[in-house]
């Protein structure tokens, strides 16, 4: 189809939301129009691409393989179009805007104490939406234009997305003090003939203390896999197992809870705390605000 005359361009916006929810009705909920309106579009859409789009699945819709291969296109053009029609600059102290971002909840913790109030008081009428995933799939969801931000560690990162480091961070371990021998803290022998609880949201993926385990044809035996950080530290008092996170996690009066905190006993490089978004979003006046907003919480000085 390289001939836009008679096209209407408005199904694409159908098709984005097709795409997104795929269910007729919450498409038509999330457009504003009418559920036929809706049907007769996709109609309209399966004709001029020669394509089903989508199937008849469960309760929903599944998309076929051309509809996969069109979403990011169709995100990034439509996205461009938006840009392209938007007023230049951003209000914040009056315009309407949903920011999707995506991060763990070491994340959250470091991140929105600051956030929150940043946009009650400088604008007001823009609104979050927080989502958790793995590192693997925020990057994929900000290459399908899911979500505007994601936040955290992303080693390998694809070239195709820009990222902002915000600062660093460290590992320290956490284990129960009256299970520590003096001066409460372990040689890497003795650290590895605990059991270890590691934070992940998939037990199945490497993380940079068992690369850096890995590199000294050392490994740790780990028999707690949970994927929250908030609740980790509680789980390890009285116990003898020992827990390695980020020093930005931890709650200042983390010691007085029976834990005790010591040094990692091998050497791993600092943690690089990330944002990262799509390079479409760069003409976005609102989300380069967001971004620049963002950075300035962790700028030196």
């Amino acid at each position: 189809m390289n001939n836009l005359a008679g096209v209407d361009l408005n199904l694409l916006t159908v098709l984005e939301a097709l795409l997104a929810e795929r269910h007729v009705s919450r498409a038509a909920l999330r457009l504003n129009k009418s559920q036929p309106a809706v049907s007769h579009a996709l109609a309209r859409l399966r004709l001029l691409l020669d394509d089903p789009l989508l199937v008849r699945h469960g309760g929903g819709l599944s998309p076929t393989a051309r509809a996969l291969e069109l979403a990011p296109h169709l995100s990034e053009a439509l996205d461009r179009m938006r840009h392209l029609l938007a007023p230049s600059g951003f209000d914040p102290a009056h315009e309407r805007r949903r920011f999707r971002l995506a991060m763990s909840d070491y994340g959250a913790a470091v991140l929105l104490p600051r956030l929150m109030p940043l946009l009650r008081s400088e604008a007001p009428h823009c609104d979050l939406l927080v989502s958790q995933a793995s590192r693997e799939a925020m990057e994929a969801q900000i290459l399908d234009g899911e979500i505007d931000l994601a936040f955290g560690v992303f080693p390998g990162l694809s070239d195709r997305l820009a990222q902002h480091r915000l600062f660093e961070d460290r590992y320290v371990c956490l284990a129960d003090a009256a299970n520590l021998p003096p001066p409460g803290s372990l040689d890497l022998d003795l650290y590895l003939a605990r059991p270890h609880a590691l934070v992940a949201l998939r037990g199945d993926i490497e993380n940079e203390i068992d690369r850096g385990l890995s590199a000294l044809g050392r490994r740790r035996r780990i028999c707690l896999t949970l994927p929250h950080w908030g609740v980790a530290p509680r789980l390890i008092v009285g116990t003898d197992l020992i827990l390695t996170v980020a020093y930005g996690i931890l709650p200042p009066a983390i010691e007085t809870g029976g834990l005790r905190q010591f040094a990692l006993p091998f050497p791993l490089p600092a943690i690089p705390f990330m944002q990262i978004w799509h390079p479409r979003r760069l003409g976005d006046p609102a989300h380069q605000w967001l971004r620049e907003r963002i950075a300035g919480f962790f700028a030196e000085g």
